[in-house]
């Protein structure tokens, strides 16, 4: 690291050297403009490469680096209260690569997964949603906005991770319109190391099998019983909620006390629904996780 710089400091300096030059720049050029020893910025012109920042252009024996179109650069935390709106109007008025690189770029200045999640993504589900309830947007707009957040929450998960193989998670999504925000919190814990397994809408399973089929899943995927087990149950009906907690207590009373289940929906005061947790806020169920994952140890 040259001269103490962070790498979210270098990938801001190098943005701001590149933004302005069309015929691209050799590495040597670049390391002398930041001031960073020529074979440290050799290796992070790679990883940058690798992360969609630049691109690279052999001539001869000479390569060209250049930013990726639509590059630009935050500072964090100051510009988090700015992007729920730029993403939201990039969704509804601008185009699905706006979108995406509005995201690239906040994760390339060293944005914190969890709060571009909870600060961007999930008030986009909400405007979205709210859209279409005031019938200011059609089924079919309303199915590509969500598709395009979802391809958003996608580039989380492509982020390499090397999971804890002492924290896993299971997430269901209870009906069709929980699978966003079940979505949204997969990409979150996968970011914050936890072994995902994200079953989708799960609606379509609610049966008499299930507690048989889901006991079977659990065996597959927690073979050795290290660690902690979470499953978290998003749903917007007291029903799915219930029938659900109904299936998985009685699996998860035989864990030894290893296995825990949060329900994320607003339940109706008169329901009683067994749960270690019950919440309709995704920021509770993270603090919550890592809480009981640190209890665990």
């Amino acid at each position: 690291m040259g001269r103490g710089y962070s790498t979210e400091e270098i990938r801001e300096k190098l943005i701001s050297t590149l933004m302005d030059s069309e015929t691209g720049m050799s590495g040597v050029e670049i390391s002398d403009k930041i001031g960073i020893n020529r074979i440290t910025m050799s290796k992070y012109l790679k990883v940058f490469a690798a992360e969609g920042l630049l691109r690279q252009k052999n001539i001869g024996n000479i390569t060209l680096w250049f930013l990726e179109p639509g590059q630009e650069s935050f500072t964090f935390p100051d510009d988090y209260f700015t992007l729920g709106p730029q993403y939201l109007d990039y969704l509804i008025k601008g185009t699905e690569e706006q979108v995406y690189s509005l995201i690239r770029n906040c994760l390339h200045s060293g944005a914190k997964v969890n709060r571009l999640i909870i600060e961007v993504i999930l008030p986009a589900i909400d405007s979205v949603v709210s859209l279409y309830d005031d019938g200011k947007i059609g089924t079919s707009e309303l199915n590509l906005h969500k598709t395009t957040i979802s391809k958003s929450l996608q580039l989380f998960n492509q982020l390499p991770i090397s999971p804890n193989s002492k924290k896993n998670i299971v997430v269901i999504a209870g009906d069709a319109e929980s699978l966003l925000v079940s979505e949204a919190a997969s990409a979150t814990f996968h970011s914050e190391g936890w072994r995902v397994s994200h079953l989708g809408d799960m609606s379509s399973a609610i049966n008499v099998l299930f507690d048989l089929d889901f006991q079977k899943l659990i065996g597959k995927i927690w073979k050795k019983k290290s660690g902690v087990l979470i499953v978290v149950v998003f749903s917007q009906t007291d029903e799915g909620l219930n029938f659900f907690a109904d299936s998985i207590n009685p699996i998860k009373e035989k864990s030894r006390k290893r296995m825990k289940l949060a329900l994320c929906g607003k339940v109706s005061k008169r329901i009683k629904i067994k749960s270690d947790l019950i919440s309709d806020s995704l920021e509770d169920i993270l603090q919550w996780s890592q809480t009981v994952s640190e209890n665990m140890k």
